[in-house]
């Protein structure tokens, strides 16, 4: 990509990156025409294509910002440095909401790519994804420390039941025309004291 992008405006950068994420989550990666893209954003197609010479490299690069943006976050947020696992899903949540607001179709974008089966763009969606997770996913099993869990759990397991969970509910809220934040937080409050009960060891 041109390196020129980066020296456009914040508030350009985000308008070009949200018209991206909202056509790509509405049409799947063939269907979904760069003219749209650019329109949205304000700008002509021949400067979407100076800034990203074909429709493959704005897609990967939507979906590395994805990733880096979420990474950014949640570093901001603490997430990666809570000893506590249940603190630190917490905190995510709190971050991935943030970035909700500034990229309202970044989510529906996200599972979209997951799924997508053209094979100019799914193998390298998929390396990314599984690269991506096992950070996240080796990041919070080094912080766990056993002995406050119940006896015989699998951490693994327990983390990725509770990590598809909050994704799944994520995924079906953002699916709706006005995503409501108040009743998101309030939901996966819930859905953390109900994993607390189960997994904690009592005192």
């Amino acid at each position: 990509m041109n390196e020129k992008f980066f020296s456009l405006p914040l508030e350009k950068r985000q308008r070009i990156l949200n018209a991206g994420y909202r056509v790509f989550s509405e049409n799947s990666y063939k269907k979904s025409p760069m003219r749209e893209i650019a329109e949205e954003a304000g700008i002509s197609k021949a400067l979407l294509f100076h800034y990203f010479h074909n429709k493959k490299e704005l897609y990967l690069f939507l979906w590395d910002e994805c990733a880096r943006t979420t990474i950014e976050t949640l570093t901001r947020y603490g997430c990666y440095e809570q000893a506590d696992l249940f603190e630190a899903m917490e905190r995510g949540m709190r971050g991935k909401m943030e970035i909700l607001r500034l990229y309202p179709h970044m989510g529906r974008f996200v599972i979209k790519a997951f799924y997508e089966k053209d094979p100019e763009i799914s193998a390298a969606i998929q390396e990314s994804y599984h690269r991506y997770f096992n950070f996240k996913a080796d990041a919070a099993r080094m912080r766990m420390d056993p002995a406050q869990f119940i006896p015989g759990i699998d951490l693994r397991q327990m983390y990725q039941q509770m990590y598809w969970a909050s994704e799944g509910y994520l995924w079906e809220m953002i699916q709706r025309d006005n995503v409501d934040f108040d009743r998101m937080e309030k939901d996966f409050s819930q859905m953390m004291d109900f994993w607390k009960s189960v997994y904690l060891k009592k005192p």
